[in-house]
């Protein structure tokens, strides 16, 4: 007998258990599918709600940038209302990402926990203690227990 023209005989028993094996792997199968083209559309759909949302934060800096841009010599009243309009938009953003939880990192601490900080730039300042933070550059974010950006900072540095 060559191994080709070999049978392989299963009892009753077998074949049932091999088609319920089967049957039960083809529903998991169908099932997953399933939950994939769910995942699929629900992430289809919060995407679409962030950019509906970054849309509407483009649109007020693009009517800043045109109120700019037409108003070469803006009034004083004008002038003294941009820091409100881009502060306005600041927040827009910042409930944007709080929706999504992510949230700026609050550093209270005058020394740097290397952990959430990023030194760059040493500043000589003799009057403080060597690695005192001097100045927070940029913000440092969170989402959950993901650092997404850390603080960045300047720190003192004694003079030799």
């Amino acid at each position: 007998m060559t191994d080709s023209s070999q049978l392989l005989h299963l009892s009753q028993e077998q074949r049932d258990r091999l088609l319920q094996e089967l049957q039960t792997l083809l529903k998991e199968r169908c099932s997953l599918q399933q939950a994939l083209r769910e995942e699929h559309k629900s992430a289809t759909a919060a995407n679409e709600q962030l950019f509906r949302e970054l849309l509407g934060v483009s649109d007020a800096l693009e009517s800043v940038l045109n109120y700019i841009a037409e108003h070469p010599a803006p009034n004083p009243q004008s002038w003294a209302r941009l820091p409100s309009s881009l502060n306005s938009i600041q927040r827009m953003l910042l409930f944007i990402l709080e929706q999504r939880q992510v949230h700026p990192i609050d550093f209270q601490g005058n020394q740097p926990d290397f952990s959430l900080c990023q030194v760059v730039g040493r500043e000589v300042r003799n009057d403080l203690e060597d690695q005192t933070i001097t100045k927070i550059v940029r913000r440092g974010f969170h989402w959950g227990d993901k650092l997404l950006r850390p603080v960045e900072v300047i720190t003192s540095q004694q003079k030799d």
